[in-house]
């Protein structure tokens, strides 16, 4: 046995790498494998860059590239480790952590520092670099592959809207595109994560992309094999068959596949059906990806398969399995409405694979240098995010004004509309901290500007002013876009930092009558300060206070091929657009948060981003689910897209509250109405679950989304809005509370069950309820006309009804009530809950005490934290934390001794205490006798 210890900068072992199996270097320690597997790494270098953060490089070469990632942050210098040789295995061992790699094939294994095993890559070491060549750059295809335990649960991969939760099995194709966000990071139940540091198109899971359903046997309707039937109506109100033909595949999902539609086809009231049958060739599960826009549904042997709906140009994916026996054939129906204008339309399909494969973890990219991943590991979910975030960055401490309301719609087309909305809100004394200015307040002809129109916004900084002197915030619609021949995009231009595609291919947009234009490449680091330095002198020296970035998929064409995306943004600054795909959000974030940090380090950045990548976190970022649709399908789907986008490690996410994109029954609603009725459910049931999300925020297309525009105020939708939206405001005492642990303690707001119920299995796969902090268990409800819905209580305590203080017992599951004005939401036993009073806004002074609600039953603990509220003084210690907790056996709470103080601090605080039990259930909405007490920063205690 060889063992040697290695303290961060080591020598260079001074023999040829073809004499040796392994060595130590400043990196870490590199492993070349004797026996690779064809088409493996020849080398493996393995750096610990924590006691519990490993990074694992491969390369198909004797060496590794120089890049930097774009992902990880520098400085994560190696930490403290000894390796030791035993036979054909090395052991490189931190304090907390042991990888075991295989000097043969490379293959390596993760365990604790008692040498419990973690993860393991498949035999062999799973790993597999194809060479490759795109636009004259080499590169590889590159793949990785994980065994996995059968109870292990995955989550993370960003935000999709296939309704899913639990990734264990599942393909997810990871790439940007409107309502879709793709970050390649994973965590664990079993409390590790693997972040996967590629920036090009990639797949987890299965690394095969679907194929056509024609690799099926395919029958029309008459039972002539070769297709389905496909019968195209041109005009539902006359039942007029335009053509009808065979077809063997159902291929029409972006602007060049649709050219196959039959010619002269309308699709103004048309309808398009495929009917026949389809017979596989082999036993077992077969996985389908549907595209869609418009009315859609499917149906396998008579079972419906899916009902959706998404507005004709953004179309949205459904997955579903069937498991098919080889020879039998299998009824198939696809009924689509496109819902006006030409739309989009595909079914796809994955042949089965061994359970064994499927079931293992899987990181496939189309395009790198190596293999790069990171492995973390902690003793607890929050243990392993906390790792992602000391490698990729903390996220900050949002300026406490972004957890207050956020109001806007698609655009307020003159700046007197905005300015009476706000007025509206103040009149009404509807809580709201944010009002938006979105896209097209410059004028038609001068995107990229960043110029207002005067004929409709004649004083944008006096727009901005009378905001502010009505006690809220600002945020302005930037998008990376230019406009052929305006200023902007010259001054880009002529320093080479435009993509030209779209220029050279005239690609018009779709503001009347088409105007040509591209994106700037904000892989370049000059080009990121000039777009700075135009936002700046045209925008943020008139006051605005948050960026809202649109389309920074890049989506420089909707609705194109992802071949042709890559051209409109090939090449980058740092190479090709395949290998740089998804990345471009990231880059664009940097530019705006280190440029508004540099001239004003004062004032907190806010940026909102349709998309997003791993590390965002750092920039001040919110993603929000893009333009999702007004339908109960798309609002159950953003529940565990949220979820999941918060456990990637990234803590802040909101969506459109009653989606972006109107169906036209809605559009066209009237007052006692069906359509009106459901149109004002919808809502308020979005509005509802909104308020428990990061960032609470309205926004989408007509009809108006105001409270006082979507109903009257004597109506049932408006009296539950504004009970929520009054809510959100009392507890922001808590809200801000958890954005400060956010930083301080790398916390996550929106919380997979599993992330606390970590020994609960029934938890693994609920993408339909969630924590909101420690405290708070949200239970949305998503379907139209549901006044009960079930939910599962998880063990390990119980739980309290916020409403009624009434106890429910963990560990079952219940159908409980919903009426239409609440939302079924739950306070976990031994939570210690701050309650503000009522207020407008979040920088109102007032004197009334918050109210502690004690949910007695078992121990209990909260930190309130409170700082500045706007500023980055925080990060220098300016802040301070008041820690009370609840003894149950003694009946006693403590209000710790305040620690740290900020400017501004009010030095005393009066509190309220409730005690909520069992015996004595207490509402939150309730006026009930407390203990009143004066706190000064001194420990106090109160008996119950």
């Amino acid at each position: 046995m060889k063992k040697i210890i290695v303290v961060l900068l080591i020598a260079l072992v001074g023999i040829s790498c073809s004499q040796k199996k392994w060595e130590t270097t400043p990196a870490g320690v590199v492993v070349y494998p004797s026996n690779p597997a064809q088409n493996s790494a020849q080398l493996i270098q393995i750096s610990p860059l924590g006691e519990e953060i490993i990074k694992v490089s491969a390369s198909a070469k004797k060496e590794l590239s120089k890049l930097e990632s774009l992902v990880a942050l520098p400085g994560n210098e190696p930490v403290k480790f000894e390796v030791e040789e035993q036979d054909d295995r090395l052991f490189i061992s931190t304090a907390k952590t042991k990888v075991i790699v295989s000097t043969i094939t490379g293959e390596i294994e993760f365990a604790d520092e008692n040498g419990n095993p973690i993860l393991m890559e498949k035999a062999n070491g799973g790993k597999t670099l194809t060479p490759m060549q795109v636009d004259g750059e080499n590169g590889y295809a590159i793949q990785q592959v994980f065994q996995s335990s059968e109870d292990e649960a995955i989550y993370g991969l960003g935000q999709h809207q296939a309704n899913e939760m639990n990734y264990k099995g599942k393909n997810e194709e990871l790439f940007q595109y409107n309502t879709k966000v793709s970050v390649p990071f994973i965590v664990s139940n079993k409390n590790y994560g693997i972040l996967w540091d590629n920036y090009s198109f990639s797949r987890f899971g299965d690394p095969r992309p679907y194929g056509q359903i024609d690799q099926l046997k395919l029958y029309d309707a008459e039972e002539k094999e070769g297709g389905l039937t496909a019968t195209y109506i041109d005009d539902t109100r006359k039942g007029h068959v335009f053509v009808e033909r065979q077809e063997a595949t159902i291929d029409y999902e972006n602007l060049e596949t649709i050219q196959n539609f039959p010619a002269d086809f309308s699709f103004d009231h048309a309808q398009i059906n495929w009917e026949g049958k389809m017979e596989a060739a082999e036993d077992g599960v077969f996985n389908f990806l549907l595209y869609y826009a418009g009315y859609t549904k499917i149906w396998i042997d008579g079972e419906l398969m899916v009902d959706k709906w998404r507005t004709a140009w953004n179309p949205s994916v459904a997955k579903f399995p069937v498991d098919m026996k080889k020879g039998r054939k299998y009824d198939v129906k696809l009924e689509w409405i496109p819902d006006g204008g030409v739309s989009y339309i595909g079914l796809k399909v994955l042949s089965p694979r061994a359970p064994e494969e499927q079931n293992n973890i899987s990181f496939y990219s189309e395009m790198g240098d190596e293999i790069n991943y990171y492995f973390m590991k902690g003793n607890s979910m929050d243990d392993v995010i906390k790792r992602y975030r000391t490698l990729t960055g903390k996220a900050q401490v949002m300026p406490k004004w972004a957890m207050g309301f956020w109001q806007s719609r698609e655009r307020y087309k003159t700046q007197e509309e905005l300015e009476t909305t706000l007025a509206e809100f103040r009149k009404r004394h509807i809580p709201i901290d944010n009002i938006v200015q979105d896209w097209s307040y410059w004028k038609v002809d001068d995107w990229g500007s960043h110029d207002f129109d005067e004929a409709r916004f004649p004083d944008a900084e006096g727009m901005v002013k009378y905001v502010h002197d009505n006690n809220a915030r600002i945020m302005i619609s930037v998008w990376p876009k230019f406009y052929l021949g305006t200023e902007h995009y010259n001054q880009f231009n002529e320093n080479g930092w435009m993509y030209q595609q779209a220029i050279k291919d005239s690609i018009r947009d779709w503001i009347y009558p088409g105007y040509i234009g591209s994106f700037y490449d904000s892989y370049n680091a000059d080009a990121r300060k000039l777009f700075w330095k135009q936002i700046d002198s045209k925008l943020y020296e008139k006051g605005f206070d948050a960026w809202w970035l649109d389309a920074t998929e890049p989506d420089i064409l909707s609705n194109a091929s992802v071949d042709y995306r890559k051209k409109l943004m090939n090449p980058t600054a740092l190479g090709s657009s395949t290998k740089y795909f998804n990345a471009f959000a990231l880059m664009n974030a940097k530019g705006i948060y280190e440029g508004q940090r540099e001239k004003n380090p004062e004032d907190r950045v806010f940026i909102l981003t349709r998309s997003g990548f791993a590390g965002m976190q750092r920039y001040g970022t919110t993603t929000w689910s893009g333009d999702i649709g007004t339908c109960w399908e798309d609002l159950e789907a953003q529940i565990p897209a949220g979820i999941n986008f918060s456990m990637s490690g990234l803590p802040y996410w909101t969506m459109d509250i009653g989606g972006f994109s109107v169906q036209k029954k809605f559009e066209r609603a009237k007052e006692g109405s069906e359509e009106m009725a459901e149109w004002r459910e919808l809502n308020t049931r979005w509005y509802q679950f909104g308020a428990f999300v990061p960032l609470f925020r309205v926004h989408g297309q007509f009809p108006f989304r105001e409270i006082y525009n979507l109903a009257p105020e004597t109506h049932p939708a408006y009296k539950s809005m504004l009970y929520y939206n009054k809510l959100r405001y009392r507890l922001m005492p808590y809200i801000y509370s958890l954005t400060g642990a956010v930083y301080h303690n790398d916390y996550t707001l929106m919380r997979g069950l599993a992330m606390d119920f970590p020994s609960d299995k029934r938890v693994l796969n609920i993408g339909d309820q969630y924590l909101f902090g420690s405290s708070l268990m949200v239970c949305p409800v998503y379907h139209y006309k549901e006044r009960n819905r079930d939910v599962y209580f998880p063990n390990n305590g119980g739980w309290y009804d916020m409403y009624t203080g009434k106890f429910i017992a963990g560990g079952q599951k219940l159908n409980v009530e919903a009426p239409y004005e609440r939302m079924p939401l739950f306070v976990r036993e031994g939570s210690v809950l701050p309650v503000g009073p009522e207020i407008e806004y979040t920088a109102q002074k007032t004197d009334a005490p918050i109210d502690l609600f004690v949910y007695t039953g078992k121990d209990g603990s909260f930190e309130l934290y409170e700082d500045e509220g706007t500023n980055y003084d925080y990060e220098k210690g300016e802040f301070s934390v008041i820690a009370i907790s609840w003894n149950e056996a003694d009946g006693e709470l403590t209000i710790g001794k305040r620690k740290g103080e900020f400017e501004g601090m009010a030095k005393e605080q009066a509190f309220r205490v409730v005690f909520v039990s069992k015996n004595n259930p207490v509402s939150i909405d309730e006026e009930v006798k407390a203990k009143v007490i004066t706190y000064t920063g001194e420990e106090l205690k109160v008996s119950l």
